[in-house]
Parts: C-alpha cells; structure tokens; sequence
C-alpha cells in the first residue's frame, strides 16, 4: 500500500477530532443538534486550517444515515456508512467541490445552477462547496445570487475563501461566515506530539518547537513540515536538523544581539552579524528570532511571571527583560519588524541588518542617566555663499563665575573693534561667511565654567545620590534598577534600625514593582554592609538623581552659551557681519 502523507492521514474526520477551532464547531454542533440549518455558509481563514474540512465534515453530518441505515441528520457522523466513506474518499455524487482559482467564469458557475435543479441522488442533501470562492469573477458571483439567496430545500451551499475581502457584499449578506483561526504554535506542538507517537517517529522538544513556530498557524503546513522533517532526519525529529532544515536561526544569535544592544556595545553588535554572515544564516531569519525574543521580553516586563517555566526559550527572555527598559524593547521590536522590509534593498543583506541593528544606537538611552561627553569638536558656520573667511582664535579659560540666574541669556555687550583674521591655533573655530548672504550661523563649542546649580537641593538628596552613583560606578545596579534609583526620591531612612529602613518615592508605577525593590535592596545592603529594608510610595519627588542631573545639564548649557555671547571674538565677528546670529543648539558645553 502506498505512502499517505501526515496531511491526509491525519485529516480530521468528525467535529470531535477537530483541533483549534472550538468557536466554529460549537456552533455547528449546535445547529445541527437544534436542526437550524442555514442555507448557505462562508469559512474563512488562512491556508491549512480546516476549511475544506469543516465543509466535508458538515456534508457528512447532512447526509448520514448511521451505521444501521437509520440515523438522521447528526453532529457526530458515524464514519461507516456510505455517506461518510464515500465523502471521505472525495467520491459522493451529491457533494461536489468546486476549486474556484481554475473555475472561476459564468460558465462554470451556470453548469452548477443546472446541475441545483436535479435532487439528490442517494443523500438527503446536495452540498456544494466552492473554494476559493473569492476569484470568481464578477459575472459568476452575479449569475449565482438568485440560487445562493433561495436555494431548493435539498441544497445547501459552502463556500471558503482566503480573502473575504474580495467576496461582493451582495455575496457575504447571503452567507452564515466563520472565521477559522490560526492556530497557536503551543495548540500545534501539542498535536504534532500526539501524531508522532502514533506514527513511531522519535523527537525532541526543541524540533516540535521549531516546526510548530514555522508552520505559522496552518496545522496542514505543520504535518507537512514533520514529513519533510522525518525524511531529512531519517526517520527522528532532533532540534539541530530541523533547524537547519528550516534554515532558522539559533536563539543564541538573537539572545547575543539583544544583550549587545542592551549593553549598546556597537562593537559587539557587529562582531555578531560577522559571525552570522561566516555561518551563512539568514538575515531575515535574525530579525524574525530576535522578534520572538522581544516579544517574549515585552510580556516578561508588562506580566512577571506570565511566560511558559517549561519552554526552554523563556529563560533568555526573563533574563534580557531586566537588562532592557520597556521603552527600549518596544522601540527595538519596531525596529526588527520594520528592517525585515529592508534587507531587500540593499544588496548585501548582513549590511542592512547591520544598519537595522544599529539604529537603536541613535536613540539616546532610556532614563536620564549620564553618558560619557564625545571628544569637543569645532562646529563650523555654514553659509549658503561659496567664498568664506576663516577665524581660529582660543577661548578664554578662566571665565567669571555664571551668576544664580544663568538660565536666561544675558545680553551681548558692546561690540568691540574685530581684530585682523589671522589664523592661530585654538580649540575651537568659527567660520563666517561675506556679508553678502541674507544670513549666517556662529556655532561653536564651549567650556561650562563650573557654578552652583539653580535649585534647591536637601540634604536626604545628597545622601542618595551619592550612594546611587556609587551603586551605578561599580555596576551593582543596571537597567530597570538603576532607572528606579535615578527617578526615585529618598523621603527617610533610619540606619539605627535593624534592617536598616529606607523611603523613596517613585512616580512611574512601571518602577514601582517588587521585583526591581528587591534587586535595589539587594545592592545597597551589598554597599553599606547592612540588611536593608526598603519602601516605595508612589508619588512624585522634587529632588531626585535624574532632576539633578536635569538642571546641572541645564546650568552648564547656559552658562556656555552665556561664555559664547560674551567672547570678544564672537562679539568681533557679529559686528563685523551683520547678518550673523548665534544659534544655541549648536552650543554644546564640554
């Protein structure tokens, strides 16, 4: 006897055996067990999950007769008598299936209103059921409304189509439409579990995983996949061929990618993808694993403890999840998805995922934490005119102390007569145009001179953020832990007490769980050689790391465009041409 593919053998041949579909067979079972039958019915749904069947499957349920000849119109199909064999075999003249995609014109369509006219021959029903039925033309959908609308009593139409937004309106208003789901990696790696005992077929966990994942929700695409598999792995499913059958990527390449990100280590990043382009695995195939991965870290992160403890993946997902801000995996899941369109455009592939990976890089950190300040460049003035003078001159290095309200610009003194431009050795340069053009920019680079900051800081403040800067310099606090340092606001501590009690206030509640007090804890009893106790209220705290660290930075930017208007030099170059102006932005204090 020959070879029945997994596909057909495992066909399911009642509601019973369906798998997946619970929405639609408890309706059907209903109607038929109440005998409120509808005329007409529209299945919908991706490819491979059971449209046709459903149809075969209510055909048999329409016509059997039971296994002694004398049942009726039922929701369990007995599967022995000739109604039930003969539709299993694709052979019952009174159910007739119709592949749209090859006969889709009028006259296909007015055959089968012919043939509607006759009643069955051995059934109680004729069934007709049309796949596809969506690439019928416009002229078959017409010629059938008047038999879809009110068909003989002996009749009753299927249809099924992939896209039901290319169905006419008139046509979908006719039909009773289920729409059939795909199915969910875990509903198919169950179901591949029960079928390869059955066919005594040996597996592994990991290779059920990898062929339920790919099989994208299509159970049919599924058994199909676990027959290619068992030929290729001779007879045994094992993780390792099936991947490489597959041409999927490792999880350990996305976990590596993820944590360089994190981590933003550029260098890591692209030591990665030349190790992906050395193995010769997919780009795309990257992007779609580290998608997984971060779709699994986003769960993590919103629901703690939501992820499967059984699934051999889930480790690296909870354990990413603390290393990256939410914001940042929502912003990195985006990106992913969105690079997997992109790879095509180029045409090395490793070089536009190393452009898709490393754009999370030009996005500043989540939080406000400090990064280290880029080398001080000259920011040269651009001017739309081609001939341009240039002026290097130093800047002074001892400037005055800023005074308290430094944040407001203060106004630029008289002009003083502009020296001959002489080019000289000097930290930064300023470039200016003939005063020709309608306009000109001045931007150059300046040194902050140290002041003391507009605020009012406490003294709970200083003592946290010294210990929080501590805990940040020597790593004890990474992540979402060192961002709840960094917002978090110290309104008490008893140190007299054992365990030591410490009070903060956190406005953002994502920072507020138990799991990152813990961690928090955990690392500052490491750093003050004491148990600690800690607590989090919700609130908004006026004096934390992070607003601290706000208004130094707005202190040194004003205080260096404040050093910028009062240079002689710059005050020399905007007499000298008039049209010049001074742009803050490109001010960056060093």
């Amino acid at each position: 006897m020959s070879y029945v593919v997994l596909a057909r053998k495992y066909r399911p041949k009642s509601f019973d055996q369906m798998v997946g579909q619970e929405h639609v067979v408890r309706a059907l079972t209903n109607a038929l067990e109440q005998n409120r039958l509808h005329h007409a019915y529209l299945f919908t749904g991706t490819r491979g999950i059971g449209k046709t069947t459903v149809s075969r499957i209510l055909a048999k349920s329409l016509n059997c007769t039971g296994a002694d000849g004398q049942g009726g119109v039922t929701a369990h199909p007995c599967g022995v008598c000739q109604a039930c064999t003969e539709i299993d075999a694709d052979r019952y003249i009174d159910y007739i299936e119709l592949d749209a995609a090859s006969n889709r014109s009028i006259d296909e369509i007015r055959d089968l209103i012919e043939r509607a006219a006759y009643k069955p021959g051995v059934g109680r029903f004729k069934v007709f059921m049309i796949d596809e039925a969506h690439q019928l033309t416009k002229d078959a959908f017409n010629a059938l409304l008047k038999t879809l609308e009110e068909p003989p009593d002996y009749l009753k139409f299927v249809l099924a189509t992939t896209d039901p937004e290319k169905m006419l309106p008139t046509v979908l208003s006719r039909c009773l439409q289920f729409n059939l789901r795909p199915m969910a990696p875990e509903t198919v790696q169950a179901y591949l579990a029960q079928v390869l005992p059955a066919e005594g077929v040996g597996f592994d966990e990991g290779s059920l995983r990898l062929v339920s994942r790919a099989a994208r929700g299509s159970m049919r695409d599924a058994l199909s996949l676990t027959d290619q598999a068992i030929a290729y792995g001779g007879g045994r499913l094992d993780e390792a061929v099936v991947r490489a059958m597959l041409g999927s990527v490792d999880r350990s390449h996305a976990r590596t990618l993820v944590d360089a990100l994190a981590r933003r280590d550029g260098a890591a990043v692209l030591a990665a993808v030349d190790a992906l382009r050395g193995l010769g695995l997919s780009a795309s195939g990257t992007l779609e694993e580290m998608a997984t991965l971060l779709q699994q870290m986003a769960v993590e992160q919103a629901v703690p403890g939501a992820l499967d403890p059984h699934d051999a993946d889930a480790a690296d997902a909870v354990r990413l999840a603390a290393v990256l801000p939410p914001d940042e995996t929502q912003l990195l899941y985006s990106i992913v998805l969105h690079g997997r369109g992109e790879l095509a455009l180029m045409s090395d592939e490793y070089g536009a995922l190393t452009m898709v990976l490393l754009r999370l890089l030009a996005f500043p950190p989540a939080g406000g934490a400090p990064r280290p300040a880029p080398a001080p460049r000259a920011a040269p003035l651009r001017a739309p005119a081609p001939a341009a003078a240039t002026l290097a001159v130093p800047l002074p290095t001892a400037p005055p102390a800023a005074p308290r309200a430094a944040m407001q610009p203060a106004p630029a003194p008289e002009p003083v007569p502009a020296p001959a431009p002489v080019p000289v050795p000097a930290p930064a340069a300023v470039r200016a145009a003939e005063p020709e053009p309608p306009a000109a920019i001045v931007a150059v680079a300046a040194v902050a001179p140290p002041s003391a900051a507009p605020t009012a800081p406490t003294a709970l403040g200083d003592r946290w953020q010294a210990l929080v800067q501590r805990l940040a310099a020597q790593g004890s606090i990474v992540a979402l832990v060192r961002e709840l340092a960094w917002q978090a606001g110290l309104t008490a501590v008893d140190d007299t007490a054992t365990p030591q009690r410490w009070c903060l206030l956190v406005e953002r509640e994502t920072l507020r769980s138990p799991a990152l007090r813990d961690k928090l804890a955990a690392a500052m009893s490491a750093e003050l050689g004491a148990a600690v106790d800690l607590q989090i209220e919700a609130g908004s705290a006026d004096d934390t790391p992070a607003k601290r660290d706000a208004v130094e930075r707005t202190r040194r930017q004003a205080a260096a465009e404040q050093l910028i208007r009062s240079d002689p030099v710059v005050l020399a170059l905007m007499d000298q041409f008039k049209t010049a102006r001074i742009v803050p932005g490109s001010i960056k204090p060093v």
